[in-house]
């Protein structure tokens, strides 16, 4: 049998050959290659606001990652972003002897492919200062010519001041990076201060790649900053993320009312985010609250098991976004643990005669030491 299902295929493919090829006996072989497509990540919207996904952070050869610019648009776009920034390095371009330093040339390069794919490019930088205080992501900037290469401390805020006096949005990069490291600590130092209480700093990255800085998450919710989520990619992405697994990219999901600069720019402003890393989500309780509940449904009663002293009801819970609930029982009687994958639904039980089981997401921060707690009602 394996014989004849053999020589049927080599009967099939020397027929396909014969038929494909050219005068010069030359065969294509793009018939056996899936077209590029665009993976569409799935998060509904609430509140008359559109979920847009983004992702802030990332570099080229221009300072040092190791990709073109029309490279990261190429990845944004097949991977389901909406918005992106690329934010080279201005203090640190190791590859100045191959590639000519120009701040604003990556800008440049991938405008056009993004505006021909429908992404939203905003121009950035990364002002790359000493630890500490780290490193500092601008967008929405001006000619990046202006800023200030020198990475003597002395030149911190100036150089930072720079970005803002352009109307920058800026946000706080990674702030445990390498200072956690040292002792598995780091603190709001004295020119973040400066920063925060001059109105200059806007946000701060909370997850960055896969580290989860959750003190950050804590200051945010504190002096209300914007929840940031980005890759920092420095390599070709998918080196980093099993796509094929069913991996996303670490990004900042944003609450806008349309799918254009300027209200990506307000969402910033407003601090309407979300950041989504593996399957965790952290930001402020009202936008994880509302994503939760604009994600997740119950459905009435579809079953009835009788018991000794009072039936069981069955109730499908179901999970309409890509993101990803771990849930833990807190209160009343039912299904103590009940795990939401990506599009996916699961069978909740509970006696008669409750009208709702409250549980705590434990994949879903609010703060650094609390998860998003919600209200399940039972019909």
């Amino acid at each position: 049998m394996f014989k004849i299902k053999l020589l049927a295929f080599l009967f099939i493919f020397s027929t396909f050959y014969v038929f494909a090829q050219d005068d010069n006996g030359v065969m294509s072989m793009s018939e056996f290659r899936f077209p590029k497509q665009r993976h569409i990540i799935q998060i509904p919207g609430f509140d008359g606001y559109q979920t847009l996904k983004g992702d802030f952070h990332m570099h080229t050869v221009f300072s040092d990652g190791q990709v073109w610019p029309t490279i990261r648009v190429q990845e944004a776009w097949q991977e389901g972003l909406d918005v992106m920034a690329i934010s080279d390095h201005i203090e640190y371009t190791p590859h100045s002897k191959d590639v000519v330093v120009d701040y604003n040339r990556t800008y440049e390069i991938g405008k056009g492919m993004a505006a021909e794919n429908n992404i939203i490019l905003i121009k950035g930088n990364e002002i790359t200062r000493n630890t500490p205080p780290g490193h500092f992501n601008a967008i929405f900037i001006g000619d990046s010519k202006d800023y200030i290469a020198d990475r003597d401390n002395a030149k911190d805020k100036d150089a930072v001041m720079k970005a803002a006096d352009q109307d920058a949005f800026i946000f706080w990069n990674h702030p445990g990076w390498k200072v956690s490291s040292i002792d598995g600590s780091y603190e709001w130092i004295d020119l973040v201060d400066e920063l925060f209480k001059e109105k200059v700093l806007g946000g701060i990255e909370v997850f960055n790649g896969f580290g989860f800085h959750k003190k950050a998450l804590d200051w945010c919710v504190d002096n209300d900053l914007t929840v940031m989520g980005s890759t920092d990619n420095h390599n070709v992405i998918a080196y980093n993320y099993d796509f094929e697994g069913g991996a996303h990219r670490t990004m900042t999901l944003l609450f806008a009312k349309d799918r254009t600069a300027e209200s990506v720019r307000e969402a910033l402003e407003e601090g309407r985010t979300v950041a989504w890393s593996t399957k965790y989500i952290a930001g402020k309780e009202e936008w994880v609250s509302k994503l939760f509940y604009a994600s997740v449904e119950i459905g009435p009663s579809f079953h009835s098991k009788e018991g000794k002293e009072k039936s069981t009801k069955f109730y499908e819970i179901k999970n309409n976004s890509d993101l990803y609930f771990e849930m833990e029982l807190k209160t009343g009687k039912g299904t103590k643990n009940i795990t939401l994958y990506p599009q996916s639904s699961q069978v909740l039980t509970a006696p008669e005669g409750q009208d709702k089981l409250t549980y705590e997401v434990v994949t879903a921060f609010v703060r650094s030491d609390k998860n998003l707690v919600v209200d399940i009602p039972l019909k």
